[in-house]
């Protein structure tokens, strides 16, 4: 087999050259990732008081009770696909099917839990309740979900430990791979939920004016609470990051395979195949843009010059207002009486209310809540572009030294938090830019992986020679979508590499987005 490079979960050697990855993720591994999957939900969930549980704050996300229920519903699919039993609570003999609709007699239902909200977008499954209703339709209860995503876990459980039992059987190895497939599917997809119900709870918590009335997440790293008086004392450790914010690197061109090429390895199905593509040398910048470099352009005027604008953006700053990124509120006299003026770490003109509390904008952080429009914008203004995700995922990934791409920016090690910001680093919003030197690319290139994710000017599109893995689930979606790469601090670690890719439609703002600019050469 040749010389064994490096072990993990997976045991890794070169076989002609190849990079091969054998597989070696036991039903021990799947239980144990379920497990600590759904113990983080409920972590994120927990501090919420009841009655913010069941409010949607708008058409973009869902109510954090849907949410949970949500990804219990997915996991119900999983175990129907595989012909999986049901077997009820041994405490608790309700059913957790479908309400008869049929039956009008109440106590015939009272036992039944309604799942019919649940289904997101899956034609397959049947009916489907729009987005935007999810908020008027808060069932099941918040007592019933909860219940039911232990009747839930209790049978993921079961299956998996009887699939371990019964694994040296004659069943098919692609039956086999299908399922486990499915369920590492299923907690990348709980995941995904994890990190929308933060969005969703920036969103919601913000309209509270209330400082103090705001999301308080039960893990809060000690860096995140001495945030303010190191940037006030580190003033060199600002210097080093002001200059890096104002570099580029040269990119060399040519041919690059982009996609996912560690086989053995889970990825989404929209990250295959790995094919050629060519590119033209060029610059990117070293660092997201930051606050103090967006400031700028508001203050030039960038919101009232059509010149730097797409149609379609133009005509939202012109409908809504926009002036600034979103959750950014400007302020003349500070009624709290805490301004620290403006000065070359924060912004006394805007503040912004989020998971840290309500705070002048840190000039040295990533802008974020822009959305594609704002991004490609600034960018015009700055004489520069947006990167295509090619040209990202090289500047991300290619290491000459070793002559591959690498999983992660800094290599192929997993994510920590002295490489990356996210959300395991429990810092609830953007570290400074240049933070994390340890997590930088070959190229040198600053917080690829986490903090914000970065538009680039790509269309979502699947690659040449597609093959849905999980019908439904990401190839539906290739029309009008931007692609995003890089995670950010709401994304859990387990999710994100540099093949991922991630899409919105151009004008959401909603999500922890940023961006970095690129330049031809």
């Amino acid at each position: 087999m040749g010389k064994l490079l490096f072990k993990n979960k997976y045991s890794v050697r070169k076989t002609n050259g190849t990079l091969y990855i054998a597989p070696k993720y036991t039903y021990e591994d799947l239980i144990s990732e379920f497990i600590k999957v759904r113990k983080t939900t409920l972590d994120l969930f927990n501090p919420l008081e009841l009655e913010d549980a069941v409010i949607q704050s708008d058409i973009f996300g869902s109510p954090p009770n849907w949410h949970l229920a949500h990804v219990s519903w997915f996991f119900q699919k999983v175990l129907e696909k595989h012909g999986k039993r049901l077997v009820p609570l041994s405490s608790d003999k309700r059913s957790f099917h479908e309400v008869d609709k049929n039956i009008t007699n109440r106590k015939c239902n009272r036992h039944k839990v309604n799942l019919e909200y649940l289904n997101s977008y899956y034609q397959k499954f049947g009916n489907i309740l729009p987005k935007s209703e999810r908020g008027k339709f808060p069932r099941p209860t918040v007592r019933q979900t909860l219940q039911y995503r232990l009747f839930i876990e209790k049978n993921i459980i079961s299956f998996l430990n009887e699939k371990r039992r019964n694994e040296r059987t004659k069943e098919a190895s692609s039956t086999i791979n299908e399922l486990k497939y499915d369920i590492i599917l299923g907690n990348q997809h709980e995941m995904q939920h994890q990190e929308l119900m933060i969005y969703d709870f920036q969103h919601y918590f913000h309209r509270f004016r209330d400082p103090g009335d705001n999301y308080s997440p039960l893990k809060v790293s000690k860096r995140n609470q001495r945030r303010i008086t190191d940037m006030r004392r580190d003033k060199q450790a600002i210097i080093r990051q002001n200059h890096n914010a104002e570099k580029m690197v040269q990119i060399p061109g040519g041919i690059f395979e982009v996609g996912f090429n560690n086989k053995g390895l889970f990825c989404y199905d929209n990250e295959l195949p790995e094919h050629k593509v060519y590119l033209e040398p060029y610059k990117l910048d070293v660092t997201p843009v930051t606050n103090g470099d967006y400031i700028k352009f508001i203050e030039a005027g960038g919101y009232n010059n059509f010149k730097y604008w797409l149609a379609d953006g133009w005509d939202l700053v012109q409908e809504h207002d926009w002036e600034a990124p979103l959750y950014w509120e400007p302020i003349i006299n500070d009624p709290r009486g805490e301004g620290i003026g403006d000065n070359d770490h924060f912004s006394s003109k805007w503040v912004k209310k989020d998971f840290r509390g309500l705070k002048d904008i840190n000039k040295n952080e990533p802008v974020v809540n822009v959305s594609y429009y704002e991004a490609d914008a600034y960018a015009r203004w700055a004489g520069k572009r947006l990167p295509t995700e090619a040209e990202w995922e090289k500047a991300a990934s290619w290491n000459d030294n070793l002559g591959r791409k690498t999983l992660y920016p800094w290599g192929d090690e997993s994510p920590t938090p002295k490489f990356a910001n996210l959300l395991e680093s429990n810092i609830w919003g953007p570290s400074k830019v240049g933070s994390l030197p340890e997590g930088a690319s070959y190229y040198g290139c600053y917080s690829m992986i986490g903090d914000v994710w970065e538009w680039t000017s790509s269309e979502y599109i699947l690659y040449p020679g597609f093959k849905p893995k999980f019908s439904e689930y990401t190839d539906k979606w290739a029309i009008n979508q931007k692609v995003l790469r890089g995670g950010c601090f709401a994304t859990p670690s387990n999710q994100i590499r540099n093949s991922y890719r991630n899409y919105f439609k151009p004008h959401e703002r909603i999500p922890f987005s940023g961006f970095r600019c690129a330049m031809d050469i």
